[in-house]
């Protein structure tokens, strides 16, 4: 442990705000703390070093992205899905749930189970197969086959055999030994399975399988048709079958006699080994025949399974066959059973589907139970023991996909009670109707670990809802789930401002804010809206309280800078009022007194205005709207921060900032960003003469960010939503591009991301978002506004005039998730850092501006700026006093808590501390009465801006830490239910819970350390006196996308993650950096908006639309993994092979005696060539030895179990030996004493 010895000064030279913009700290290098010279001491100890950080991924939660493959151990009964990206997820029993992963990134064509023996076989697009070890926690590759001139096709692996028929596009087939994963060299050649007389290729091997009769005999399926049965001892064609439709699969009956096979025409047909001349039945399950004579064309049948029972008829299961007239249907399932049909509808198309059966061996009745479905976004299980087929209740979270996800937030160490009382709730809503038998996935074990505490995932969704996970023990669980549509009126058509919201997503969830201790809930929805919520156990009438701010001042729109005087505008407390209305914030405008003035100013969404009934849960309590304005639509919310101690809470946008009472439902502030700082600007704004014509914005505004990019600089694609074509009134829009001086010349195809995309998807916690979004349009601080050349000037309470502008267009389209937004970023260096940058933050509706770069032009159209790599961040001077302020700043981040307003302050106050995209950070102070009876009557008062700190980049995150670097927590108010019975003993009273930032140790004297972090640097400065002790330029040539103040080994540290992909943690307070990892070239905008810390070293990220991925960062964690991961393998006695009786044994043939090492081995069949595929040994035998030494109590416990089972069953072979021998001792006396009394009889004598 290292101390640091700083001192402080109170007396360094600051700007006359209170800021240090011109302390010589602010310019130092990279990684290099400063300080400033102080007569005090401060002692901090730092006990945290590098040695306590490891990154590592932990788990992933969700719906396999883009499933490929399905696979299932009978005997482990273990379940593997595959993927197109190369991803390969193994489920067991709840718990057991491991990700793998290809390095080659190749699509998964087939899995192949080693049953009961920990090993799966991977088939990938690239033409390798891959041995995985399944022994371990964490699998690995034991070995690689890359196949160098023949493409895979089909792989089949006979249960307890080391031998793998490959099946390869050219028809060939190989056969691979499994423990050396070395090709052997025998091999079926397509040209000696046909006849000679064939003169078409045969196509693909589509299915390779060995007769349950006969072991030595391998049919082989051909996609033209063709169908021959090999004999592998003979190396010749039993019989060749030539069917005129191609087939998709083939099914074997288990008596060997008879199989099934599925066409491309819709039909079955059903062969018989004594007869291959033709089938014996065929059959067109969907296909009605017409009143001609004849048959529907069907759709073709992909797969299809025979499966005998003993107690009942045949199951014959297939998906597709569907005819083609029946346009819209749904895919389905079909399962005939005897004369009954059964036809299941999915949501999905079919992937693929597997049978379970109760026994692993195909030569004996199969007794099927369950049906594996593997949808396109789904896994269903149907339960075939039962008559009507209800499916089971999956218990993994495979629906966190349910509603493209758009935001999430991750909250460790919760209070222990919220997780029970949220799933307590959560149950009363569960679907019903689910088969009542156990879920058929059983297989591994895991068991709680040690270092475990409860751990809440919050993930918001497209359709307004909102999911609540129990994510404690790296595992994922639902708890409950909300829907904030349920608010609102429904949208109808041809009713004001909501007709041109159909068939959108105008609930979409933005960003949310969550109190654990208080459970207060705030949601911000993409119509501009935000939504509290209490909550309660019992259920109730309430009549939610809707308020509307307006934030629409617009510094653009300014007809004459004489108008106006650089005066700060404090909005007066509004007490016991109402009124959604500050009257300060709406300068007049000529006819701005008259009706139709007004008649525009209304919300996205009308809030029901009638009294509800609401069941136990999150209740709504107020619903805070922005308005649209002069025919514009309101600007998003991009950030937000409730306090439930203080009874307020605050947002702000691209315009300005609000402060709302929720307690007596009040608006305290509503005020432009500029003029919150009223004398203490530290810009000089140029004052310019607007423009004579001014041309509408809107039009422009709602188009959206694709245009902003050529071709070549952008590769944006939606996974479920694609983009919208604006074709509205298309001919005014022309006539207003043209006239815009934004205007792109281009294609008459105008297509338009939406422009709801979110900003703050990653966090939400502590609610202090990574939050730029303007609606993306160029009002971001870099970029080039529509009115170019107007001045920035404050603005009073007799403001300027606005400008009426035409109606525009809606503030979004479609909810664009941040599941669905994918996009390819420049990765050289060359392209380099200016445009990757741009894009990622038009992406994210603003662009972040920096007071260090330098502004070389003021002013130019869109057509010079696109010839400049269509950068935004141009550069700026580091000198401030001369600035152009063409363009909006954003409040970017927010934070209640308790700190010193001014250096005069001497005892720490409610604060508000709010940081802009300008790298500027306020200090609003507040007097809130402390009685609790006067904090409901009287009103809260907000005084003038207090200090004005600046850093550089865009402002992410605030953090307290006391004078001993101890982390602050804010403020709260113990939970109350609202709702509950009165009880005179008890009276309900709201009892908070405050934490003093100053140290109790006077030596340390009164104070404490405000951590501040942007995109560029991070910054520590010391409260009241404002001295910043340390900085760190975090980077130079990126930008950070994500940053937290968490606690991570009983100490704190600030975690960052940066655009170009790194990982790293600073020391607080000192900043020293810890971790600097480069763990996630960032290639789509899904990671960076759904990027989130949390404490105990843990992060998440939604890593594909549907697929939550876990991260630790933590030594300490790293360590306890394998403790924490479920084991795969269980060590399970294989069922025993029933008994086939003599006279079936005696006249069945000898498959029991086929031996395929002899017939496949070196010494038979020779090596096969070394051109045609090339082995890989893996990593797997390192990975079991580091698992090995990371777990050998348990390692040590397998094997002593593995060495009981060895032990038990040798003694049970030395008996059976020793009956053999016994056996044979008998027969051969037996027969001597036959042979001495036959020796001497002669012919005629017997």
């Amino acid at each position: 442990m290292k101390k640091f010895r700083k001192v402080l000064d109170g007396l360094t030279t600051s700007s006359p705000g209170g800021g240090t913009i011109g302390s010589p700290s602010c310019g130092s290098a990279a990684g290099t703390p400063t300080t400033a010279p102080t007569p005090k001491e401060i002692d901090v100890q730092e006990t945290l070093v590098s040695e306590n950080f490891q990154l590592c991924k932990t788990v992933r939660h969700g719906f396999p992205y883009q499933p490929t493959a399905l696979a299932f151990d009978p005997v482990q009964k273990i379940l593997a899905i595959g993927s197109r990206s190369g991803g390969v997820r193994i489920l067991g029993r709840p718990g057991v749930d491991c990700f793998c992963q290809h390095e080659s990134g190749a699509a998964v064509l087939q899995l192949q189970f080693l049953i009961n023996e920990g090993a799966l076989v991977t088939a990938c697009a690239d033409d390798t197969l891959h041995l995985w070890n399944l022994r371990q926690r964490r699998p690995a590759i034991l070995h690689s086959l890359k196949f160098n001139r023949e493409r895979i096709t089909f792989c089949h692996l006979p249960f307890q055999s080391k031998w793998l028929y490959v099946g390869t596009e050219r028809g060939n087939t190989h056969v691979v030994n499994i423990e050396s994963f070395i090709l052997s060299g025998y091999v079926i050649m397509w040209n000696k399975a046909i006849e000679l007389s064939t003169k078409t290729h045969p196509g693909p091997v589509v299915h390779l399988s060995d007769s349950p009769k006969d072991e030595g005999k391998l049919l082989v399926g051909f996609e033209s048709g063709t169908i021959v049965q090999w004999d592998l001892r003979a190396k010749k064609a039993d019989f060749r079958i030539y069917y005129d439709e191609a087939i998709h699969s083939v099914s074997w009956h288990h008596e060997g006699k008879q199989f099934m096979c599925s066409h491309s025409d819709g039909s079955l047909t059903l062969w018989n080994l004594r007869n291959t001349s033709k089938p014996i039945q065929v059959t067109f399950p969907h296909g009605k025949i017409q009143k001609d004579g004849r048959k529907e064309s069907c759709k073709p049948i992909l797969k299809v399974d025979y499966k005998t029972s003993r107690n009942s008829e045949p199951f014959v299961i297939f998906s597709g066959g569907l005819s083609y007239d029946k346009a819209g249907r749904r895919p389905t399932l079909t399962i005939m059973h005897g004369k009954a049909i059964t036809v299941l509808e999915m949501d999905y198309p079919i992937v693929e589907f597997m049978t379970l059966c109760e026994t692993p061996y195909n030569n004996e009745v199969q007794d099927p139970y369950a049906v594996v479905v593997l949808l396109e976004k789904d896994l269903i299980v149907v339960d075939l023991t039962q008559s009507n087929f209800p499916v089971f209740e999956n218990p993994y979270p495979m629906d966190i996909h349910e509603s493209p996800v758009t935001c999430t937030a991750y909250f460790a160490d919760c209070p222990p009670d919220i997780i029970p009382v949220l799933y307590s709730i959560g149950a009363k809503h569960k679907k019903t109707g689910y088969s009542q038998k156990e879920w058929p996935v059983s297989g591994g074990m895991w068991t709680l670990g040690s270092h475990t505490y409860p751990e809440v995932i919050i993930t918001g969704h497209a359709d307004g809802s909102i999911k609540f996970w129990d994510g404690s023990a790296i595992t994922l669980q639902m708890l409950y789930k909300l829907k904030t549509s349920k608010v609102f009126e429904k949208p109808k058509q041809n009713e004001g401002r909501a007709a041109e919201l159909v068939d959108d997503d105008p609930f979409a969830v933005q960003m949310v804010s969550w109190c654990p201790q208080s459970r207060i809930f705030c949601v911000v929805g993409i119509s501009a809206h935000i939504i509290l919520y209490r909550f309660s156990k019992y259920d109730a009438n309430t009549q939610i309280v809707s308020l509307e701010v307006r934030l629409q001042c617009d510094p653009e729109d300014v007809i004459s800078p004489s108008e106006n005087e650089n005066n700060p505008c404090f909005s007066e407390p509004h007490s016991g009022s109402h009124s959604p209305q500050p009257h300060h914030q709406h300068p007049a405008s000529p006819g701005s007194g008259t009706p139709e003035s007004f008649k525009d100013c209304t919300p996205c969404l009308k809030v029901k205005d009638r009294a509800v009934r609401v069941p136990p849960g999150y209740q709504a309590e107020l619903v805070i709207q922005l308005p649209w304005m002069d025919g514009e639509p309101p600007q998003q919310i991009s950030s937000l921060d409730i306090n439930s101690a203080y009874g307020l809470l605050a947002f702000g946008n691209c315009n300005g900032l609000a402060v709302v009472d929720y307690l007596q439902k009040t608006i305290l502030l509503c005020m432009s960003t500029l003029d919150l700082y009223g004398a203490a600007d530290p810009y000089q704004r140029l004052t310019r003469s607007p423009r004579r014509n001014r041309q509408s914005t809107s039009e422009f505004c709602m188009r959206g960010l694709s245009n902003f990019y050529s071709d070549s600089k952008k590769r944006i694609r939606t996974s479920y939503q694609s983009l919208t074509e604006l074709s509205d009134n298309q001919q005014s829009v022309d006539t207003e591009r043209s006239k815009s001086p934004t205007s792109v010349k281009g294609p008459g195809r105008k297509l338009s991301l939406p422009t709801d995309l979110k900003t703050n998807l990653g966090t939400v916690g502590e609610s202090q978002q990574f939050s730029h979004h303007v609606n993306g349009h160029c009002t971001s601080p870099t970029s080039q506004p529509c009115s170019a050349g107007k001045p920035r000037v404050p603005m009073g309470p007799e403001g300027p005039r606005l400008a009426r502008r035409g109606p525009g267009r809606p503030p979004f389209r479609k909810a664009q998730s941040a599941a669905c937004m994918e996009i390819s970023l420049p990765v050289s260096h060359t392209e380099g850092f200016a445009s990757r940058r741009a894009m990622l933050q038009q992406l994210h509706g603003v662009t972040m501006y920096s007071h260090d770069e330098h502004h070389t032009t003021t002013s130019y159209c869109w057509s010079d700026r696109e010839s400049r790599e269509n950068s935004f961040s141009r550069s700026r001077s580091s000198s401030v006093s001369s600035i152009d302020r063409d363009t909006k700043e954003a409040i970017t981040t927010l934070q209640f808590g308790e700190s010193f307003g001014r250096k005069s302050d001497t005892l720490p106050t409610p604060c508000l501390w709010v940081g802009t995209s300008l790298g500027v950070i306020l200090l609003i102070p507040m007097s809130i009465p402390t009685d609790l009876e006067e904090r409901m009557e009287e009103p809260v008062t907000i005084g003038p801006c207090g200090a004005v700190l600046m850093l550089k980049g865009s402002v992410l995150r605030f953090g307290f830490l006391d004078c001993m670097g101890a982390l602050v927590p804010n403020p709260y108010e113990v939970w109350r239910d609202l709702n509950a019975p009165e009880d005179p003993d008890r009276p309900r009273k709201r009892k908070l819970v405050h934490y003093s930032p100053s140290s109790s140790q006077d030596t340390c004297g009164e104070g404490h350390l405000a951590i501040v972090c942007s995109e560029r640097q991070a910054k520590v400065f010391l409260m009241p006196s404002q001295s910043c002790l340390f900085v760190h330029n975090i980077t130079e040539s990126s930008f950070v996308l994500r940053a937290d103040v968490v606690s991570v080994c009983n100490s704190v540290c600030l975690a960052c993650f940066c655009a170009n992909g790194h990982v790293m943690t600073l020391s607080l307070p000192s900043l020293r950096p810890l971790m600097d990892v480069n763990y996630l070239p960032l290639t789509d905008m899904r990671i960076a908006r759904t990027f989130c810390f949390t404490n105990g070293g843990q992060a998440l990220y939604l890593s594909s639309p549907t697929e939550i991925q876990r991260i630790t960062y933590s030594q300490e964690m790293y360590d306890n993994l394998q403790e924490m991961l479920g084991e795969l393998f269980t060590p399970t006695e294989t069922p025993e092979a029933q008994n086939r009786g003599f006279l079936k044994g005696f006249f069945g043939g000898n498959a029991h005696t086929f031996d395929r090492e002899e017939l496949f081995g070196e010494a038979a069949a020779g090596k096969a060539s070394r051109s045609l595929a090339q082995h890989i040994p893996g990593q797997g035998g390192v990975e079991g030895m580091k698992v090995a030494a990371s777990g050998a109590v348990g390692e040590l416990a397998r094997a002593r179990i593995a060495l009981d089972e060895r032990g038990q069953r040798l003694g049970e072979l030395e008996e059976r030996t020793a009956l053999m021998m016994t056996s044979a001792e008998s027969f051969s006396k037996h027969a001597h004493e036959l042979m001495l009394k036959c020796k001497d009889k002669k012919w005629y004598q017997f």
